[in-house]
């Protein structure tokens, strides 16, 4: 750290424990290295957060979602409508088993819009995205999928421990989690499918086990889509105390929204009765009406030494490679092209104190807040130190 300056404040911070490394020193010491018990003890503990009746590790989230189309029989000539605001990995799922992307425009919550996923042409599957770990409104898009005859695959990636009307969100067809560093919980890598169909769940631990049920008895063709056991001690702790963990997050997002309120020209993070946040990220948006541009606000809390990202900059198929892709067609999402220049993330992880959150607080409060109305900042001793 430079002289004088504060710490940094970063988006994300990796944090293991002492259960962590106990776990991860029994794996080693025992010699099961690769998947076994360890990863069916995840497995069990991801179907009750789930509330589902199986979970299967996998080893990333981008794999759980190829193995959860390929689990329903979607492939090539099938299509399905998806978020045009989510990582690429949605998109390429899609793509790797041969189906057809098509798109349904999100809402102001920066979600699928149910009434958008009502417009769309019918599909094989209907593939909603929790985006920042915010639920999509599953109670209106899960029943528009079934009057359809459509599957419903959630990407859940960020979104572990979310919820809507009190049911977690990978409960309302079949959801496929990312457990990647930055998640709330991780394994470094990893990723799990859960589901309450026994079909589903069986295909899917065929194919992640190159289509063996018993050694070299080959029924499928198949793939190495395991997860291993020093993987999963990683993961297993992390799972046991999620509810601390989401809950301070939501702890330091209610500082955030309390200290960025009537800001002008920002958007705090959406918020609807039941849809239960978990902040994966804490994601405004800044309008037109703001003081100051997205790219400046990035360039002041940089100054100040906080990061910021914008995740995602573009609506995933607003990108050569997709815009030519014979399976990517090109359904127009206005909504979600423009809120794509909006989104700018800020840090919300566990480990915040009241210190780093008030200077996050007070470093967008400088640029935002008209001179003649502009309040003393929270922490003045931290602004007087950086100008």
């Amino acid at each position: 750290m430079s002289a004088g300056l504060p710490p940094h404040i970063g988006l994300s911070r990796v944090v293991v424990g002492k259960d962590e490394e106990r776990l991860v020193l029994g794996v080693l010491r025992s010699g099961m290295l690769a998947q076994g018990p360890m990863v069916a003890r995840l497995e069990e503990a991801f179907a009750r957060l789930a509330g589902t009746a199986h979970a299967v590790a996998v080893s990333s989230g981008t794999v759980a979602l190829v193995a959860a189309l390929e689990a329903l029989g979607i492939g090539p000539g099938d299509e399905v409508v998806t978020s045009p605001l989510t990582f690429a990995a949605t998109l390429n799922a899609i793509l790797q088993v041969g189906a057809t992307a098509r798109f349904a425009d999100v809402g102001d919550d920066l979600t699928m819009d149910p009434a958008a996923l009502a417009r769309a042409r019918p599909a094989k599957a209907v593939l909603p995205v929790h985006l920042y770990g915010y639920p999509a409104d599953m109670g209106a898009i899960a029943p528009l999928a079934a009057a359809a005859g459509a599957a419903v695959v959630e990407d859940a990636a960020q979104a572990v421990g979310a919820s809507i009307g009190g049911r977690p969100v990978g409960s309302f067809g079949t959801g496929c989690f990312s457990l990647y560093a930055t998640k709330n919980v991780t394994t470094g890598e990893g990723g799990v499918v859960t589901t309450d169909d026994a079909a589903v769940a069986a295909s899917i631990r065929l194919l992640r086990g190159q289509g063996m049920r018993e050694r070299y008895a080959y029924e499928a063709v198949g793939h190495n889509y395991r997860m291993t056991d020093l993987q999963a001690a990683v993961g297993v702790p992390q799972l046991a105390r999620l509810d601390r963990i989401i809950g301070e997050r939501q702890a330091n997002a209610r500082f955030l929204t309390e200290g960025l309120a009537g800001l002008p020209g920002i958007v705090l993070p959406p918020s609807a009765p039941g849809r239960a946040h978990v902040f994966h990220l804490y994601t405004i948006r800044v309008t037109a009406a703001c003081p100051a541009t997205r790219a400046e606000l990035i360039a002041h809390l940089d100054r100040r030494r906080v990061e910021s990202s914008v995740v995602y900059p573009r609506a995933v198929y607003d990108y050569p490679c997709f815009r030519s892709h014979p399976q990517v067609v090109q359904d127009p999402c206005p909504r979600a092209e423009a809120l794509a220049g909006e989104v700018l993330s800020l840090p919300v992880r566990p480990g915040l104190t009241r210190l780093e959150l008030g200077r996050i607080v007070d470093a967008l409060a400088e640029v935002l807040r008209p001179r003649s109305f502009r309040l003393q900042p929270i922490f003045p001793q931290v602004v007087r130190s950086l100008t």
